[in-house]
């Protein structure tokens, strides 16, 4: 069974691109992770099934609240820095550390 990262944003869209960055660092890891973006709006519906819940920087004032709203999961606003790079590895990097 996959285990899910979800991301969210404010709408899921520039976070898709790096979606599928961390999608095809998983694939070099050979390892198989269910990745998705939505909008922070969606969390409600996304969030309860989600191994791992990462939120872009755009929408960090929400962390807190998520972190209430879903105790015990793993949850972390992605640094502002390997968001604006786009950078796969370093967003897939911290999910694993997250789900460890």
């Amino acid at each position: 069974m996959a285990k899910k990262i979800t991301l969210f944003c404010s709408a899921g869209m520039s976070t898709s691109l790096l979606v599928n960055k961390m999608k095809a660092e998983a694939e070099k890891r050979g390892v198989d992770y269910e990745i998705a973006a939505y909008s922070l709006n969606e969390a409600p519906k996304y969030a309860p099934e989600s191994d791992v819940i990462l939120i872009g920087p755009q929408v960090r004032f929400a962390l807190d609240k998520l972190k209430n709203e879903y105790p015990g999961k793993p949850i972390s606003a992605i640094e502002m820095r390997a968001y604006g790079l786009m950078d796969g590895k370093a967003v897939l990097d911290l999910a694993e550390k997250l789900m460890k």
